[in-house]
């Protein structure tokens, strides 16, 4: 309790600042989510082909998302230093980069529909599964430019716009999904399709009014300087973003695609166990988007104490969000423990697919925290501009660890889908351990050098 006085204010100040983030990440994933839940009413085949479509299109969203992020830790630092220039030049060549990456990713995306079939997956899920996933890939755009806007306020710590957008987009979401899945209104009934076409108009809408608010509203005015003034590229900020934004997003997309990969395999054990796959993967996805909130909170917190030059605040606003993520992950380990059984229900009346997805589910539990952990000290370390040596910690948990383990397991010594799910433990384990002793080792540094510089200013470390 004496530490948890000392140290309240950490908490206060990072969870006021999370809360808004947190329903925002929860938004975006209940829109797959949701999605799922609609869809696996209309056919386990169906099911399983959202889960195949989303594997792949997650993987190129999240290297958007990543490079993103990168802003955010920018933006916290030149608050810190008082710096409005600055916010509002990243601000502009944010949106410039970002307008680019998202219809380059786009063009992607519709590439890799191509070979959708040539991934092993049984046909009538590919069949399923491709248009759906065009019509998704062309949310790419406002995706992008939504993520820009939502990374910027972050960063100057006004955190509510995007989480109220986001809530919106998925009302609407819902709402379409209800009306086009299962044809309401007049509407046919378009099944999966239709869950393709309802995620993509909210997610345009998101985008719109998210950019319209800052565009409007007096509170973002100091910002939005661009608006009288002519753009000049610059070079060195565009270069500041890619140093920063890239290996963030390298760092999301390898255990992101590490998963995805382990989505792949699942295909290849049988339809069932894909299906059951995806149902315990979106639950474990809510509860990671959720402390990802918190880690995205840490980012800014972390950035902004830097950029003030205060350290030793800045070490324990990292390590105050760890321990706040450790006793949520643990709750959430003990919920899945204990509902495994129910919790599928949710998706899907198929009984082979619900008593898969309870023994996933179970797997879920054990890895909790370790995930909880992974992403908290990635986003401080972000916040610290430490994004290489976090990126190659990502590379040897997720592709040297987990797959290899994952597969191993699963087809070497016939765990079947159990096994993708204990190699997945292994990595994001690591990852864990890596990164806290990452976080440690880097603040504790700092810590030192600054109070050797205080007590012997002709010290030059």
């Amino acid at each position: 309790m004496k530490y948890f006085a000392l140290h309240k204010e950490h908490y206060r100040k990072t969870l006021v600042l999370a809360y808004p983030i947190i329903l925002a990440q929860m938004g975006q994933m209940l829109t797959g989510i949701v999605d799922n839940m609609m869809v696996g009413r209309v056919s386990t085949a169906a099911l399983a082909a959202s889960s195949f479509a989303n594997g792949i299109f997650s993987n190129i969203m999240i290297f958007g998302m990543g490079f993103a992020f990168g802003l955010t830790p920018l933006i916290g630092k030149a608050i810190g230093q008082k710096d409005t220039d600055k916010v509002s030049n990243l601000l502009r060549h944010s949106i410039l980069v970002n307008i680019i990456l998202g219809v380059v990713l786009t063009v992607l995306l519709f590439i890799c529909s191509q070979f959708m079939h040539l991934m092993g997956q049984p046909k009538d899920v590919y069949e399923l599964a491709t248009p759906y996933f065009l019509v998704i890939s062309s949310s790419m755009l406002p995706l992008m430019l939504f993520f820009t806007f939502k990374q910027f306020t972050e960063g100057i710590s006004i955190t509510k716009p995007a989480m109220f957008f986001t809530l919106l987009s998925n009302a609407l979401n819902i709402i379409l999904n209800y009306i086009l899945i299962y044809g309401k209104l007049g509407f046919p009934a378009l099944g999966l399709i239709g869950a393709g076409w309802a995620t993509l108009i909210s997610r345009v809408l998101q985008a719109v009014g998210l950019f319209a608010y800052i565009w409007y509203a007096k509170k973002f005015s100091q910002y939005n300087k661009h608006k009288n003034h002519q753009f000049i590229f610059r070079k060195e900020t565009i270069s500041e973003l890619f140093k920063l934004g890239t290996p963030i997003a390298l760092q999301l997309t390898m255990e992101v695609a590490a998963f995805a990969m382990g989505t792949i395999m699942m295909g290849w054990v049988g339809k069932v166990e894909l299906a059951a796959h995806q149902i315990a993967l979106s639950l474990a996805s809510l509860t990671f988007m959720t402390v990802s909130g918190i880690a995205l909170a840490t980012t800014v917190r972390v950035s902004n104490q830097m950029g003030e030059g205060n350290y030793k605040e800045m070490r324990l606003a990292g390590i105050t969000s760890v321990q706040m993520v450790v006793v949520f992950m643990v709750l959430c380990g003990m919920a899945f423990f204990l509902l495994n059984e129910w919790l599928p229900i949710a998706f899907t009346e198929d009984k082979n697919v619900i008593s898969v997805a309870a023994s996933l589910l179970l797997i879920a539990a054990v890895f909790q925290v370790s995930d909880g952990i992974q992403v908290t000290m990635m986003g401080a370390l972000r916040g610290l501009s430490d994004v290489n040596r976090p990126t190659y910690i990502a590379l040897v948990a997720y592709w040297f660890i987990a797959l290899p383990v994952a597969y191993i397991f699963t087809f070497k010594l016939d765990f079947n889908e159990v096994g993708i799910w204990l190699g997945l433990v292994c990595g994001l384990s690591m990852a864990s351990i890596l990164l806290l002793f990452r976080f440690h080792k880097l603040t504790k540094k700092m810590i030192v050098e600054q109070r050797a510089i205080k007590s012997d200013p002709s010290i030059v470390v």
